[in-house]
């Protein structure tokens, strides 16, 4: 096998970090796991830069929907094993979240253009060809021909995969925008009543029909092993954890997650848990919080 010469071995590496962040977002919102992303985005360095050691292939006319196919398939093909490992999992599993800082809410790329939790745990409802269909279209804007390409189905079917996705998604997750400004300060009233064991501020800003989900895998700490409903249970529920709590145990700190405002609970110097919390339509009160404590989930947080 002929070496790549040392200038044609410079521009595949460009193309691909070029096109990196695409493929992590791409990746990550089919998979929701940032280990699982990396890995797939090794296997996807490792097919391009030896599709350009064949001395007989011919050069890439398009590198984006080249390196996006491969990514797409990588991310499938793992999709069977993750949804074995979550069979097996310890409480609900929730994605694990792409933490940025709060003063940066554009974030980098992949983060940034990640959809929000709420929308990832609905996501996780779908077929994995459905989820596929619906990041590439509804996220990245890839047209349905371009898309039964990467996947290798006619454009017909790959529209009513996407049909389908749609209206299973807004079915479960209604489309409504809520101002940054309102969502990060329900989120830090929420935070500080909960730990502070704030009963009265707690109930004012949870929805009636609020629920809770806590992704603990069973080695993080967790409030409850099945999501956790209504507004009175799940105030119930933070006051017995702000019981427990000594004055200047844990400290608050507040970032973003995937562009929504998250609150950090840590410990000194190492995070015990991110909660994120999806806000009723009007946009007062809280219809759900995500609150993830498994310690393998929050490995990236500094």
């Amino acid at each position: 096998m002929t070496p790549i010469p040392l200038h044609a071995t410079d521009t595949v590496t460009e193309q691909f970090l070029g096109y990196r962040e695409l493929l992590f977002s791409v990746v990550y919102n089919m998979l929701g796991s940032v280990a699982d992303t990396e890995d797939a985005l090794q296997e996807v360095w490792l097919a391009w830069s030896a599709r350009h050691r064949k001395q007989d292939a011919g050069p890439v006319e398009n590198a984006r929907a080249y390196l996006v196919r491969i990514a797409v398939n990588q991310a499938l093909a793992r999709r069977a094993n993750l949804s074995r490992r979550q069979e097996t999992y310890v409480g609900p599993w929730l994605p694990e979240p792409l933490v940025t800082a709060e003063d940066n809410a554009s974030g980098t790329a992949e983060r940034a253009e990640s959809l929000s939790m709420a929308v990832l745990v609905v996501l996780e409802t779908l077929s994995p060809l459905e989820r596929a269909v619906f990041v590439l279209h509804e996220v990245f804007g890839f047209s349905h021909p371009e898309i039964a390409d990467i996947l290798g189905r006619t454009p017909a079917a790959v529209r009513q995969l996407a049909a389908r996705a749609r209206r299973h998604v807004h079915a479960r997750r209604p489309r409504h925008r809520t101002e940054p400004d309102v969502h990060s300060q329900v989120t830090e009233r929420f935070a500080a009543a909960a730990l502070g064991g704030d009963l009265r501020a707690l109930l004012e800003v949870l929805a009636p029909d609020v629920t809770l989900w806590t992704d603990g895998g069973g080695k993080g700490p967790a409030t409850s092993l099945h999501p956790v409903r209504g507004r009175d249970q799940v105030a119930a529920l933070f006051m017995s954890v702000a019981a427990t709590l000594s004055p200047g145990e844990v400290d608050l700190r507040y970032r973003r997650v995937a562009g929504d405002p998250c609150a950090l609970v840590f410990s000194g110097d190492s995070p015990l848990a991110v909660v994120v919390v999806d806000l009723t339509p009007g946009g007062d009160r809280i219809a759900a919080i995500y609150s993830v404590t498994n310690p393998e989930k929050l490995t990236g947080i500094r």
